[in-house]
C-alpha cells in the first residue's frame, strides 16, 4: 500500500527523498562486476534480491563506507546490525577501548574511518581519557548520534564556534557578505570558552538549522526540551546531552525500527545453504571470528578475520537472517 506521503509529493521529490536513484545506481554497479555469476540465475532475480536485501536493511554488510553512510537508511540498518551483532559484550558487562570498537566496526565495513570511533569515544570519556574502557551501552548511544546525525554535528560545530566568536545567530545560519559581518553582536568581554555559550541563543541556531537542512537532525522539539533546563553549555555538553537523552534515543530508534519491520527471519538457515561454499582462512593473531552470511546467490560465505587480541567471554552468537558469529581461539 502506498503511503500518504507518497501521494503527497511530486514523483521526482519522493524519489530523491526516498534516495531510490543511490539504490539503482549501485544496484547497476554490482550487476556489472558480477554479471558472470548473475547470468546464471537471471538479471530479474537479481535485482528482485538486491532491493529485498535494501528492505531488510542486509545490503550494507561488508560494503565500503562510502555506501554505508549514503543515506539514513542505510545508517538506521548499520546501527541496527551492529547492535544485534555484538549487543552480546552488553550483556556479560564487558568494557572495551575505542580501538577494540572500532574493530567491531571493522568486521562489518571494512574501510570504517578510525574518526568516526573517535568522535564517539570523546563523547563518552572526553579527551584526556580516550585509552580508557567503555561499556558497550555508553559507547553505542554516543556511536548512533555521532553516526547517524554526523553532517548535523558537523553544521553544530561550526555554529557553537561562530557563537564563540560573538558572531550573530543569523550570520550563523545564513553566508553574509564582508559588509553584513560588520553588524554582528559581539559578546560580553567577560564571557570564557570554558563557559560554553547561551543555550537559549544556541536553541535559536539549531531550530533554523533544522528546518532548512536536507540531512538528518533530531526532532527540534525534543532538542528544544533538552536545553531549556541549561543558561549556557559547551559543545560536547550538548553531545553528551543528546547522547543520554532518552526523547532523542527513542526517536533514533523509530528510525532503526523501520528497519526491523521490514526483516524477513529464514525458518531453517540450513535449507537455503547450497554446498557451493567460498572460504577465506585469513589468520592474524590467536583470536579469530568466523563472519558467515548469505550472499545474494544463496551461498553461504565465510570471511575469518581478527577480532581482539585479548580473551573475550563471547564464544557463539546466532543471528537472523543467516548471519552468524562464532569465536574460534585455534
Amino acid at each position: 500500500m502506498l503511503s500518504p506521503e507518497r501521494l503527497s509529493l511530486p514523483g521526482p521529490e519522493y524519489l530523491a527523498q526516498r534516495h531510490v536513484l543511490t539504490y539503482m545506481e549501485d544496484a547497476v554497479s554490482q550487476l556489472l562486476e558480477n554479471r558472470e555469476d548473475i547470468s546464471q540465475y537471471g538479471i530479474a532475480r537479481f535485482f528482485t534480491e538486491y532491493f529485498n536485501s535494501v528492505r531488510q536493511g542486509t545490503h550494507i554488510l561488508f560494503r565500503e563506507f562510502s555506501f554505508v553512510q549514503a543515506t539514513p537508511h542505510n545508517r538506521a540498518s548499520f546501527l541496527r546490525t551492529f547492535w544485534r551483532c555484538f549487543r552480546t559484550v552488553g550483556k556479560n558487562g564487558d568494557l572495551l577501548t575505542a580501538q577494540e570498537y572500532h574493530c567491531l566496526l571493522q568486521l562489518l565495513c571494512p574501510d570504517f574511518p578510525m574518526e568516526l570511533t573517535q568522535k564517539a569515544a570523546r563523547i563518552v570519556l572526553m579527551d584526556d581519557a580516550m585509552d580508557c574502557l567503555m561499556s558497550f551501552s555508553d559507547f553505542l548511544f554516543a556511536f548512533q548520534i555521532q553516526f547517524y546525525y554526523s553532517e548535523f554535528l558537523e553544521s553544530v560545530a561550526g555554529i557553537y564556534q561562530d557563537l564563540l566568536a560573538g558572531k550573530n545567530p543569523n550570520t550563523v545560519i545564513v553566508p553574509t557578505s564582508s559588509s553584513g559581518q560588520h553588524r554582528q553582536r559581539q559578546p560580553p568581554n567577560d564571557c570564557s570558552p570554558l563557559d560554553g555559550v547561551e543555550a537559549s541563543l544556541f536553541y535559536q541556531c539549531l531550530e533554523s538549522l533544522c528546518d532548512r537542512s536536507k540531512y538528518s537532525c533530531p526532532p527540534s522539539a525534543l532538542v528544544k526540551e533538552m536545553l531549556s533546563s541549561a543558561q549556557r553549555l559547551t559543545f560536547y555538553g550538548f553531545l553528551m546531552a543528546l547522547a543520554k537523552d532518552q526523547g532523542i534515543n527513542r526517536a533514533l530508534e523509530g528510525c532503526i525500527q523501520e528497519v526491523c519491520l521490514n526483516v524477513w527471519r529464514p525458518k531453517h538457515l540450513s535449507s537455503l545453504i547450497s554446498t557451493q561454499q567460498t572460504i577465506w582462512p585469513v589468520r592474524v593473531g590467536f583470536l579469530c571470528l568466523w563472519v558467515g552470511i548469505l550472499s545474494s546467490a544463496s551461498r553461504l560465505e565465510y570471511l575469518r578475520v581478527p577480532i581482539l587480541q585479548r580473551q573475550t567471554s563471547v564464544k557463539r552468537c546466532t543471528l537472523p537472517e543467516g548471519l552468524f558469529f562464532c569465536i574460534d581461539a585455534s
